[in-house]
């Protein structure tokens, strides 16, 4: 743009500027500004805040992944282990009423002997 048609666009910018700045106070300008400032030092301290304790968590998540993991084994191990002894007992009802008839009271032989919830069912 040529140097003339530069100036009448300089002074429309700087008349409207000036409009523009007795419409706010600069006060309100300043206030909102501090207001501002607070706003973001304690978001600030906020996000310090949750960064420290993502890292504790993760530092205690560390500590005791190793502990779940063999303690899940081990309650993996004694379910697997108590299912098949509750197997091994039902087989030796069955085989006990096959011999014997009377030999559990009336009724429980209809009764189910494993009464225990599947915790793998979804509740």
């Amino acid at each position: 743009m040529e140097k003339e048609e530069k100036e009448p666009i300089r002074e429309a910018s700087e008349e409207v500027s000036r409009h523009f700045k007795t419409l706010i106070d600069t006060r309100d300008l300043d206030s909102l500004n501090q207001m501002q400032n607070l706003i973001l030092g304690r978001l600030q301290d906020s996000n310090a805040v949750l960064s420290h304790f993502n890292e504790y968590s993760e530092n205690c998540f560390a500590e005791v992944s190793g502990d779940f993991s063999r303690n899940t084994r081990i309650l993996k191990s004694m379910k697997s282990d108590l299912d098949y002894i509750f197997q091994k007992l039902r087989s030796m009802k069955s085989r006990i009423l096959a011999t014997y008839p009377d030999a559990f009271p009336d009724g429980s032989e209809r009764e189910v002997l494993d009464r225990r919830p599947d915790l793998e069912l979804p509740q």
